[in-house]
């Protein structure tokens, strides 16, 4: 549902163009010193208003409801809100009747009988991965001396680098043909004891995996060689333990039979291109039983993959605090 995790638990709630959005973080332990200008650094890394991403500007201005007092944790749950204000609810009411290609309307349409909020893409919006952003910056706080990070490294089938011509130019001509690019990013984890893990169904991988295709927009994961290890040999694929007893090379990923192995965590998220876009697309017109041409309005990321890697970064923090709970 939206609660993830046993002890270290974080459920979100809210809708895109709603009153407000937000996270409620068990499992927290007490005394760990935090307050609100603890969340801008991730926050400002999935902000939108750079090239490529959508002009939406809201002031995610987290306020923290419950569980900190005079600036440390209590203990009890942590809850935090953010509040939407930048909406442009109108856009959204073409989608009755004409569900975007791609997207969660005609889905969500169905699963709750028409009850759901369409606007914004309601629950399903990427507008959620903000509380999960702030559960992230909660869950690095408990990972001590273990470092998260993850980067963008392809957009619209190109190496990624921010300063690259090549990149801003595929972007603006995707911006003026009213499309859309997905991209890749890379997440590794330093610092991860060997031992993590809760075989069968809760290994390493698949909690990860779960986690992660909770984000939208998601179409793939792979550790280590990934699905490149499917052309290797063994011999090739194999990592070998060095002297001091780790694996000297890391096709797995760091992942051993879903345990890690004291290895760098290692895996890419692939993205796809956003869904609402404003190149026409000849797609079902449910209201008059025919087919018809949508151009969709409103402002969308010509790729959103731009802003998510501090999301995968999140996730990923998420899991590991309730692996290292868990013990």
């Amino acid at each position: 549902m939206n609660t993830f995790g046993r002890i270290f638990r974080v459920s979100v709630f809210g809708e895109s163009h709603g009153e407000a959005i937000g996270a409620v973080i068990d499992g927290v332990p007490a005394g760990i010193a935090i307050c609100e200008d603890d969340f801008s650094a991730d926050i400002d890394r999935r902000r939108s208003g750079a090239k490529g991403t959508t002009p939406r500007r809201e002031a995610d201005i987290p306020e923290i409801l419950s569980g900190v007092y005079e600036g440390h944790t209590t203990g009890a749950p942590l809850a935090v809100i953010f509040r939407n204000g930048n909406t442009r609810s109108g856009d959204y009411s073409l989608f009755k009747a004409m569900p975007r290609p791609g997207h969660t309307d005609r889905v969500a349409d169905i699963k709750w009988n028409g009850y759901n909020d369409p606007r914004g893409g309601g629950h399903f919006s990427g507008r959620l991965t903000l509380p999960v952003v702030a559960a992230g910056v909660v869950a690095k706080k408990i990972l001590s001396g273990i470092s998260v990070t993850c980067s963008l490294v392809e957009v619209g089938g190109l190496p990624y680098s921010s300063d690259s011509l090549e990149i801003k130019s595929i972007i603006d001509e995707a911006a003026r043909d009213g499309d859309s690019l997905g991209g890749v990013a890379e997440c590794i984890v330093d610092g991860l004891p060997a031992g993590l893990g809760e075989p069968f169904f809760d290994s390493v991988e698949s909690l990860v995996a779960h986690s992660i295709f909770a984000v939208p927009g998601v179409r793939g994961i792979e550790f280590g060689d990934g699905f490149a290890s499917a052309r290797m040999k063994g011999s090739e694929h194999n990592d070998v333990f060095g002297e001091d007893g780790l694996p000297a090379t890391n096709g797995a990923g760091g992942v051993n039979g879903g345990i890690t192995n004291g290895a760098q965590l290692r895996f890419r998220v692939a993205f796809k291109p956003t869904a609402s876009i404003r190149k026409a697309q000849r797609t079902l017109n449910f209201a008059e039983g025919m087919m018809d041409e949508l151009e969709v309005p409103g402002r969308h990321d010509v790729c959103f993959a731009l802003r998510a890697p501090v999301v995968v970064e999140a996730m990923t923090a998420i899991v590991l605090a309730d692996l290292v709970a868990v013990g």
